[in-house]
């Protein structure tokens, strides 16, 4: 059960890199629906043991030399360290390489042990660092020109291609999870392998040593991070830094899948080494550098256009910070884990117990040294070392110098690693309020303006409908007015033709009484065509109804008369001269000769209809 405490750090890495990194692989696929959740998580988990475990020596070769955790203390503290950096920076939102900090905590208990660094080993590392995301851009660009290429020449059905793209994703991300597995197992279980030996375990048909068991454990703790937490960030993936089609993302997952296995393949290495050409370094590979890469080269080949260089440059700074905020981490972590724990971190971090005389029982014995470590197939507790019997005093100035030398040496490297990786985090972290800053202001802005375009267009929609309420009762009062008038002139032309019927009987009586009604009747008739009140109602409504009108004649034409603006007013409703001379009942003689004289007024070309001028004036 000890054991398993102290692996606990090392598979809660593993379950952080499988809750990320598994995105790499099947965050397109689940994203766009192409592949089920369930089924992604699968193939994903299965691979990535096999790979773990079949092919997970090679990388953690390497990482062994830059440091070789020696005592299982060490390497709880290193893969904590790591994991927790991880967790805390993926908790700020920035982005993370697990490679990246699993170097910086084996370069921090380097430091703190004062085991020297291989700085040929942390060449080799960080190169790849550099060099996985570029051979993923060179060889995303030539899958992609092949695919391209492929799908001109092959004409695939519409209907058939999403099929194949489909068993496409699915094939290539068995391949990438594989990939996973033996290249990034190193950074779960690598740190372990110094410092834990286990029996080897035969299975008939082939056999696990000790670390094949480690890698199995890390491999099954990175399924468990597939399969428990992987899920919302496969859905969220793939259009963070430049938008990806189901064609591109097949290329990026390959892409990456050929970078990883080539950096952990030793019989590749192998192979290349034995006619003549260098070996490739067995590393492990951010994956998702690699996948960063690969969607750069095919950005970079479509033009550039599509890439966000702003998301760019905010990934470039968190795999800066991350190795150093790593290594500060792992090195304040085994100083507390190593004085107030007492647990042997290995190096020259030697645990020291001074027995007291009457304690131990020991007659003329001042001191004795007594070391513990914590590394497995060891005895805890050792024989007592050399008696330390030379008094204070006999102490060189020389040891003391030296060890203060050492101390402040360590402080400096300490304070300037703490200090970079404050400024670097400091930068980061306002580089990231100041862009959801930015953020928030540009969701105000589009707020605002979306509620400003929203009363807008409310405005314009009862301006329409107030104007359609207007047009309607404009029409309304004008067909009013038309009625009206025709009422006006059907009765006038009724009154005159019963005049004209009563002159007729009157010349045809001789009774001087009857001729006298007749002709009080007739005079009736006249006064009622003279003074009519349906026409001053009629003219009133007229008025009324086109004050405005009347006013634009009378302010463009200051000279026109009362009856020529009634007469443009008549004209308005389209009235005949006829109608128009029943109503104001003269002759339609005299109307003719009012509209020749208006028509001079208001200077209307002859070509033009007056009529027409009027109502659109």
């Amino acid at each position: 059960m000890i054991i398993l405490f102290y692996l606990s750090s090392g598979l809660f890495l593993g379950w952080s890199l499988g809750a990320n990194d598994a995105a790499n692989i099947f965050g397109t696929a689940v994203g766009t629906r192409m592949v089920r959740f369930k089924t992604a998580a699968i193939v994903a988990s299965i691979f990535v043991i096999l790979g773990a475990v079949i092919q997970g020596a090679g990388a953690n070769h390497t990482l062994g030399k830059l440091g070789n955790v020696s005592t299982i203390a060490a390497a709880f503290t290193v893969a904590l360290s790591a994991a927790l950096t991880v967790y805390w920076m993926t908790k700020m939102s920035l982005p993370v390489s697990t490679s990246q900090a699993i170097v910086g905590a084996i370069i921090g208990w380097n430091f703190y042990t004062s085991n020297p660094t291989d700085v040929n080993t942390l060449i080799k590392i960080v190169s790849t660092w550099v060099s996985g995301p570029i051979l993923g851009g060179v060889f995303a660009i030539l899958l992609f020109m092949l695919v391209k290429r492929f799908t001109k020449k092959t004409k695939i059905h519409l209907l058939y291609r999403d099929s194949y793209i489909r068993y496409g994703l699915l094939i290539v991300g068995a391949f990438g999870a594989y990939s996973l597995g033996a290249n990034n197992i190193a950074n779960v279980m690598g740190v372990f392998t110094g410092a834990v030996n286990l029996p080897t375990i035969d299975l008939y048909l082939f056999h696990l040593d000790s670390t094949q068991q480690l890698f199995l454990v890390g491999g099954v703790a990175i399924a468990i991070g597939i399969i428990t937490y992987s899920r919302h960030v496969m859905e969220t993936v793939g259009n963070t830094l430049m938008p990806l089609t189901p064609e591109a993302a097949i290329v990026v997952v390959l892409s990456q899948a050929l970078v990883l296995f080539i950096f952990s393949s030793q019989g590749l290495s192998n192979a290349i080494q034995s006619i003549g050409l260098p070996a490739i370094p067995l590393v492990p590979v951010s994956s998702s550098q690699v996948v960063i890469g690969s969607i750069i080269g095919i950005g970079l080949y479509k033009g550039g256009k599509e890439i966000k260089y702003n998301i760019l440059g905010s990934i470039s700074l968190g795999w800066l910070a991350t190795p150093i905020v790593a290594g500060v981490m792992a090195f304040l972590m085994l100083f507390f884990v190593n004085n107030v724990f007492k647990r042997d971190v290995g190096g020259d971090r030697t645990l020291v117990v001074k027995s007291d005389i009457k304690a131990s029982g020991m007659e003329g014995v001042s001191d004795s040294v007594v070391q513990l470590t914590d590394t497995i197939g060891k005895p805890v507790i050792e024989e007592p070392a050399t008696l330390l019997n030379e008094p204070k005093d006999e102490l060189s100035s020389t040891g003391k110098t030296s060890n203060y030398g050492v101390y402040i040496t360590w402080g400096i490297i300490t304070l300037i690693l703490i200090m970079i990786a404050a400024i670097l985090l400091y930068h980061l972290l306002r580089k990231k309020k100041k862009y959801h800053l930015i953020r928030k202001q540009i969701e105000t802005i589009e707020k605002k303006y979306l509620l400003k375009i929203e009363n807008l267009e409310k405005s314009v929609e009862d301006k329409i409908h107030r104007h359609d309420d207007l047009g309607k009762e404009l029409k309304f009062r004008q067909n009013e007015m038309v009625t009206m008038a025709m009422s006006i002139i059907h009765k006038n032309e009724f009154l005159n033709s019963l005049k004209e019927e009563v002159v007729k009987i009157k010349a045809n009586i001789r009774d001087h009484e009857t001729r006298l009604g007749l002709n009080k009747l007739s005079l009736m008739i006249t006064q009622d065509l003279s003074i009519d009140r349906d026409r001053e109602k009629f003219q009133m409504h007229i008025n009324e109804q086109n004050s405005n009108f009347i006013h634009r004649l009378s302010d463009s034409f200051s000279t026109m008369t009362d009856n020529e603006k009634r007469l443009a007013s008549l004209l308005r409703l389209n009235l005949s001269s006829k109608e128009i001379a029943s109503i104001l009942n003269i002759s339609p003689k005299s109307v003719e000769m009012n509209r020749y004289r208006l028509r001079k007024k208001l200077k209307v070309d002859p070509k033009v209809n007056l009529s027409d001028f009027i109502r659109e004036f």
